[in-house]
């Protein structure tokens, strides 16, 4: 099979196209024959050395995807050839081989079905990003309706946390740089939306939910925009720590966080064990058939686009990045 290969953790620009032989199922385990498989930030950090896990080399990267299934271990009874199905949270592109190839194998546990109306691009985008989000907002425990904001809420875990708030009640502030990605997320369900390079766009959130301080941050962001999302906290305010596509935090100052007694909190979407996974899954659909909320797509890449896939996500998409698997020879 052909698939996308990295020999080293030098970084993404060492992928290159190599031939692979199809992986064979273990017990619990299917091949599925990859249609669409989707990019995230984390398969940079993987393929730089930024991420704990030390794969066997040369690794293919890729976490999220779709397919149908083409070949199942001998003890597995609850999947058959020919369904389609979607990985949920797994160790596939991380420790294991991933969807960018043409077939990847799967521990049964770790799939699911297509959602009812969803498309398989859809199918593709959803997984990692919504239970991420899931997770950044139910962590802290039972949240009555709060004031959330999302900094970076244009890409893939910001729009799934937009979505997911929104469900939930809550009022939802998000942060991006462009007018029109602001735009979107207002019809996306984003009560309000500010541009973080305004000098006082503090200033603007209080101004918009009248004087009312943020209860939750989901920092998709971190760097120097950080102190700045915890200088709008109110009392017991809380940081759900997702990414940190601005890099480290520069002269953090602790003390920030004393007075207000404020937390922040890593969000691990691989800390969820298969059944807990399934568990919020379920929840995350209960969620979206609320407001009728999908995932949200904002380009396909042909499978020899890899690369060029990479600088667009680096760019900042409105949405989810896929490169299309299918009918490579």
């Amino acid at each position: 099979m052909k698939a996308w290969l990295i020999d080293d953790v030098r970084g993404i620009e060492g992928l290159r196209i190599g031939n692979m032989t199809d992986p064979l199922p273990e017990p619990g385990e299917v091949v599925l024959e990859v249609r669409y498989a989707a990019l995230n930030p984390a398969d940079r950090y993987l393929a730089e050395g930024q991420y704990p896990a030390k794969p066997p080399m040369p690794h293919i990267l890729g976490r999220d995807g779709v397919g149908t299934v083409v070949d199942v271990g001998d003890d597995v009874t609850a999947v058959n050839r020919g369904e389609e199905r979607l990985i949920l949270r797994s160790e596939i592109g991380v420790s294991r081989p991933g969807t960018f190839a043409q077939r990847v194998a799967v521990p049964v546990e770790s799939l699911v079905s297509v959602p009812n109306g969803w498309t398989d691009e859809q199918a593709a985008a959803g997984p990692l990003v919504y239970l991420t989000a899931y997770q950044a907002l139910t962590q802290w425990g039972p949240l009555a309706a709060s004031v959330v904001l999302v900094t970076g809420a244009s890409g893939g875990v910001g729009v799934a946390s937009v979505h997911l708030a929104r469900a939930l009640g809550h009022t939802v502030i998000a942060l991006s740089r462009s007018e029109e990605k602001r735009e979107h997320l207002e019809r996306l369900g984003a009560d309000h939306t500010v541009d973080p390079t305004d000098p006082q766009w503090r200033q603007a959130v209080k101004k918009l939910t009248n004087g009312r301080r943020v209860d939750l941050a989901i920092d998709n962001i971190g760097g120097s925009l950080l102190p700045q999302v915890i200088d709008t906290l109110g009392e017991h305010g809380k940081v759900s720590c997702v990414g940190r596509l601005a890099g480290p935090v520069p002269q953090f100052n602790t003390a920030s966080l004393f007075f207000r007694r404020l937390r922040l909190g890593g969000v691990a979407v691989g800390a969820y064990t298969p059944r807990e996974s399934r568990e919020a899954w379920s929840k995350v659909l209960d969620l979206l058939a609320r407001t009728g909320a999908k995932p949200l797509v904002d380009r396909v890449f042909p499978f020899e686009q890899l690369s060029a896939a990479f600088e667009h996500l680096k760019a900042g998409p409105m949405g989810k990045v896929l490169l299309d698997v299918r009918g490579r020879g």
